[in-house]
């Protein structure tokens, strides 16, 4: 029975980085398949690869704090729990991903490993208390980042990039298969800074790819490696192989949501929010905190469209009193290279409405989503290690 027992928690533990595969892939290469730099297929082999090597090196650090130091006895990761654990992180996810919104995995996984502690009263609140503390931090700080970059520095920075997106037809990155080995091919008519910026904007998705894999694995295997039956190593491998087959699979919806549908954005903002954002998590999982890859990516977009839009108005006007004229279509006020005016120079017709940054359904269903995924599994592991009498808690 504990090998059956042991098979299914494996087997349920592939299911979770199925879809984490499928809600990670948007938030790291969502910008450049959007910016038409990549196809999606690309972007799911490089995550697959990226994601691996960042679960393998600081990976480790962030299942440790799941796996031991989240509860204060790791005794009550027995077979059985680790089996419910890991389906309500998996099914709660994969309501997100059907939905196409790439929820947050390492709330989900956090909410449902501290169900467990606190329906057995072995959570570790001091613990608990300090990842809540980085998740609210951290989006925070990604927005204001974001947001100062928009307002002060983004129109330099996009004159200083120079890349003009193509419209359509063949990515500007592809694989040219038709030698004897494989290799890069780019767009017909770009030059030498548009294919320097494209590289810049998939290296930086590898980064961020690198990035998911140091604080997502944990969220996956934490509950079985709790349980000192399965070594780290084999665990990471299966993960990995996992989150690959999600980035292949369920990955295109939540692409097509960060890439098209909540979002168009060039390809220097698309460098921007992938710079900040993976600064960030790197940055937390090197500490063993599991960061919320998903809503920081998401609230680095939201706040550098927002400090872009602020660039109609000074900040002596602003405390005049003067109402900012905010536009969604922020981020594709200035052409490719061009050098916008000083603040306040601007005007609100001059950032253009047509191609909105957001779409206002689409952006309200990711923020919900991101909310009721985690709940769902928090709330559903809870009542029934609570109330179920079949875990012997």
């Amino acid at each position: 029975m504990p090998e059956v027992l042991l098979i299914v928690g494996i087997l349920t533990a592939v299911f979770v980085g199925y879809n984490i595969g499928g809600s990670t892939t948007g938030p790291a290469f969502g910008p450049a398949v959007g910016a038409n730099v990549i196809t999606k297929v690309m972007a799911a082999g490089l995550m697959s690869i990226f994601f691996f090597l960042g679960a393998y090196t600081i990976g480790p650090k962030v299942v440790t704090t799941l796996g031991e130091e989240l509860v204060t006895d790791t005794a009550i990761f027995t077979l059985r729990s680790n089996v419910a654990v890991l389906f309500f992180i998996g099914g709660a996810l994969f309501i997100g991903n059907y939905a196409g919104v790439p929820a947050s995995t390492s709330m989900t996984a956090v909410g449902a490993i501290a169900a467990l502690g606190m329906a057995t009263g072995e959570l570790n609140w001091d613990v608990l208390g300090e990842i809540v503390v980085w998740w609210v931090v951290a989006p925070i700080v990604g927005f204001w980042v974001a947001g100062v970059v928009g307002r002060y520095f983004y129109p330099r920075i996009n004159a200083w990039v120079a890349i003009e997106e193509k419209e359509g037809g063949r990515p500007m990155v592809s694989v040219d298969r038709s030698g004897l080995a494989p290799r890069l091919q780019f767009g017909v008519d770009a030059d030498r800074r548009e294919i320097t910026g494209a590289l810049t904007v998939v290296a930086i998705g590898c980064l961020m790819g690198f990035s998911s894999g140091t604080s997502n694995i944990a969220n996956a295997i934490a509950p079985i490696y709790g349980t000192g039956d399965v070594d780290m190593t084999t665990l990471i491998l299966i993960g990995s192989a996992a989150v690959a087959v999600g980035c292949f699979t369920i990955a295109r919806r939540t692409l097509d949501t960060l890439g098209n549908d909540i979002t168009n954005l060039p390809l220097t903002a698309a460098i921007v929010v992938a710079v900040i954002s993976s600064g960030i998590v790197v940055g937390l999982s090197s500490i063993g905190v599991p960061a919320s890859f998903v809503v920081i990516a998401t609230m680095s977009i939201v706040g550098l469209g927002w400090g872009r839009a602020t660039r109609t108005t000074t900040l002596s006007d602003a405390a005049r009193g003067e109402e900012t004229p905010v536009s969604v279509g922020a981020l594709t006020a200035e052409e490719t290279g061009e050098r916008s005016p000083e603040i306040g120079e601007e005007e609100p017709e001059d950032i253009p409405q047509a191609s909105d940054l957001f779409d206002p359904s689409t952006t309200a269903r990711v923020i919900l989503m991101q909310n009721v995924v985690p709940a769902i599994s928090t709330v559903g592991a809870y009542l029934t290690f609570r109330f179920l009498p079949i875990f012997g808690f």
